[in-house]
């Protein structure tokens, strides 16, 4: 099968962010959501979005961090197998770890796709009012791919920071974090909406 544009666009957004491509064959690869359980309505959204691909209901399970020795309760969901992710798999993947292309800002266009990596990665200051996103183990290279990608394609600029421990981030001041925020507030579902400005149009 063929993902829709609409697919496309919320795993490009979800790879960005937390999702995981397993590989389960040559060809295959299955997506696996896993967000807290605080946040168990945006799993069934993006399950819900890819449709037969996604069948039963997710799990609910535990974790215990390994330092803090804290329960970590959390909300898993992973799709059927297919090739329409596996060569997703090939993209983001190549070598087995997860990577960001070259050419992701061919890909990064929607902002739809900007949304779900900004529910899945980013933060609100609501104090100075302005936004993140965390990339995680990024190289710096890779941080400028994306940042250029955000700049070129929704006249969008941000500031690459190193945030040491938690690796890179995507900065947004006051002003681009509105115009982040307004270009895409119409795809944040409700239980996200604090990471917005309020209003978003101010």
């Amino acid at each position: 099968m063929e993902l829709t544009k609409q697919q496309k666009s919320v795993l490009i957004g979800t790879i960005l962010g937390d999702g995981f491509l397993q590989k389960t064959g040559e060809k295959n690869a299955r997506l696996r959501l896993e967000h807290s359980q605080k946040q168990k309505d945006y799993v069934l959204w993006k399950g819900k979005i890819f449709g037969r691909l996604f069948q039963g209901k997710p799990s609910f399970l535990e974790r215990i961090h390994p330092k803090s020795k804290e329960t970590y309760k959390y909300c898993r969901w992973q799709s059927n197998a297919t090739p329409a992710f596996g060569k997703w798999r090939k993209y983001f993947y190549p070598n087995g770890k997860k990577i960001i292309p070259s050419d992701i800002g061919d890909f990064l266009t929607e902002p739809i796709t900007l949304a779900v990596w900004y529910m899945d990665d980013g933060y609100f200051n609501k104090i100075d009012r302005n936004s993140y996103i965390y990339l995680g183990r990024v190289t710096r290279a890779e941080a400028e791919i994306l940042q250029k990608a955000i700049q070129k394609n929704f006249a969008i600029i941000a500031t690459i920071y190193d945030k040491k421990n938690k690796g890179f981030a995507l900065f947004f001041g006051v002003n681009e974090t509105k115009k982040f925020h307004t270009l895409v507030h119409s795809f944040v579902i409700p239980s996200l909406t604090y990471k917005l400005f309020d209003p978003v149009t101010t």
